[in-house]
C-alpha cells in the first residue's frame, strides 16, 4: 500500500476490469500472469489491486444475513402506507384551524363586497345635488342684503330687524 500522501495514479482502463475477476479466480492461467506483471509495474493498477483484495476480505468476514420470507415485501409496503397515513392525519389536524379561519374569512369578506356593491347600486340611482350649481345652499336669517355684515353686532342687528329670526 502507498504510505505517502501524495494522489494515487488511477488504475488503467484495460486492467481495471480485471481485478475483480483476477481475484475471484476467474481469469485464465495466460491472462492472470500478464495482468500479475503489469501490476508488478505499475502503480496506480497495484493500489486498485490492494484496495479490490481489502474490499473482498470484508465481504467474505461478513456473514450473510437469513432470508426474511416471502412476506416480507408485504409486511414493509403496509408499514410504510401506516407511517404516510399517520403524517398526513398529523399534518391535516394540525392545518385544520387554519383552513376553517380562512373560509370562514373569505364568506365574510364576500359578504362584505355584496353588501358595498348593493350600497353602491343604491347611491347611483339616487338623486345626488348637482356639484356644478351656483356653489351650496346656505341658510341665511335675512333676505340679501345690499353690503356683508363687518361684525357680529352687525349680524345681530340684522337678525333682529327681520322678524326676530322667526321666518
Amino acid at each position: 500500500m502507498a504510505t505517502n500522501m501524495e494522489p494515487s495514479k488511477a488504475a488503467c482502463p484495460a486492467y481495471e476490469p480485471a481485478l475483480e475477476d483476477y481475484l475471484n479466480g476467474d481469469l485464465s492461467v495466460a491472462e492472470a500472469k500478464r495482468a500479475a506483471e503489469h501490476w508488478k509495474t505499475c502503480v496506480g493498477c497495484r493500489e486498485a489491486l490492494e484496495q479490490a483484495s481489502a474490499s473482498a476480505r470484508l465481504l467474505r468476514a461478513a456473514a450473510p444475513s437469513p432470508d426474511p420470507g416471502p412476506a416480507f415485501a408485504r409486511v414493509v409496503m403496509a408499514r410504510i402506507r401506516e407511517a404516510e397515513q399517520e403524517r398526513t392525519a398529523e399534518r391535516t389536524v394540525f392545518w385544520q384551524p387554519f383552513v376553517s379561519w380562512g373560509w370562514k374569512f373569505a364568506a365574510t369578506a364576500t359578504l362584505v363586497l355584496v353588501g358595498l356593491l348593493t350600497y353602491n347600486a343604491r347611491w347611483a340611482q339616487a338623486p345626488q345635488p348637482n356639484a356644478n350649481a351656483e356653489g351650496p345652499e346656505i341658510f341665511s336669517f335675512a333676505p340679501e342684503p345690499g353690503q356683508a355684515p363687518a361684525t357680529r353686532d352687525d349680524v345681530l342687528i340684522m337678525v333682529a330687524e327681520t322678524s326676530h329670526g322667526n321666518e
